[in-house]
């Protein structure tokens, strides 16, 4: 069925044009391997990477000097080529075509960070309600979706919400961005998170200040542990 689509309808590389990529959907073999896959040596905890040669598990300054309110993150592949230029068009351009290659590289990194790791729930970064009636879709909530449906684990939305408007996290500085989110976030202690393992999905993942916020807020609803998934590392 793919080969007669693929006849009829042929796809093409959003990176380069080269058509019917074999690897994935719509991002061909040459310019998934020019991408950045997030390897060690990075914090045990955030996964934030880190120069040079480590050869044991460490934790970054800033996990050292304040544990995050999430149990763990990893992100699948530095924030720039194909996958970084997918990610800025299923933000700003609806190109909800990209989501199935996109959670693809999202399972087979949780495949191989935690491999042994449970969850009960999928829940998404949150948009404020009029941001996400102005885009008309959640980009965090799609990725959740089709990690719902590869990983068999429920995704829900409406247990974590954003309670107030938040400025750009893109040119702000890491404490900016800390207070930027600070109690943006709320959750409700109900049966659907209480004493669930949850995995918290965004589409990128930078000083994580915005998962950090999400995560004390799904902790305080209840929920036992909360890892963090994303498709890039800003």
């Amino acid at each position: 069925m793919t080969l007669f689509l693929d006849m009829l309808y042929p796809r093409n590389c959003m990176g380069c044009g080269v058509s019917a990529p074999e690897t994935f959907q719509y991002i061909c073999w040459d310019c998934w391997s020019d991408t950045h896959k997030v390897e060690p040596p990075f914090c045990s905890i955030c996964g934030d990477p880190v120069a040079g040669a480590v050869d044991h598990d460490f934790v970054c300054y800033t996990c050292s000097g304040e544990t995050p309110s999430f149990d763990g993150a990893r992100s699948a592949v530095r924030y720039h080529g194909a996958v970084g230029e997918a990610l800025r068009m299923l933000k700003y351009e609806k190109a909800l075509w990209l989501v199935p290659d996109l959670a693809q590289l999202m399972q087979n990194c949780l495949k191989g960070e935690y491999p042994n790791q449970e969850y009960d729930l999928i829940v998404p970064v949150p948009l404020f309600h009029v941001r996400r009636r102005e885009r008309e879709y959640n980009q965090s909530a799609v990725l959740a979706e089709e990690l719902s449906r590869l990983l068999g684990c429920k995704s829900v939305s409406r247990v974590l919400r954003r309670i107030r408007p938040t400025a750009t996290q893109t040119n702000l500085t890491a404490p900016q961005r800390l207070s930027n989110v600070s109690n943006a976030f709320q959750s409700r202690r109900e049966r659907r998170i209480v004493g669930k393992r949850i995995l918290l999905v965004d589409d990128v993942m930078t000083t994580g200040a915005t998962v950090n916020a999400c995560a004390k807020a799904l902790k305080k609803g209840g929920a036992t542990s909360v890892y963090v998934l994303t498709a890039a590392r800003g």
